[in-house]
């Protein structure tokens, strides 16, 4: 349970903003929208593959 303490005279729209950062971070919108559909093991497995040649590519530029 995510728990945002707002302080006294604090304004609620910047409370509402932490709360929403906050939830964002646990990654549960994330996970449900994983949850929908099933992926194969060998897709989700490509996709990883695709996404470490990229990251690669991005550390091999910088030098």
């Amino acid at each position: 349970m995510i728990v945002i303490p707002v302080k006294e005279g604090e304004n609620i729209e910047r409370a509402l903003k932490r709360f929403k950062r906050k939830f964002e971070k646990t990654g549960v919108v994330k996970e449900l929208r994983v949850r929908q559909a099933f992926t194969k093991p060998s897709v989700e497995r490509r996709a990883e593959v695709k996404k470490a040649i990229y990251i690669e590519n991005l550390l091999r530029q910088d030098d």
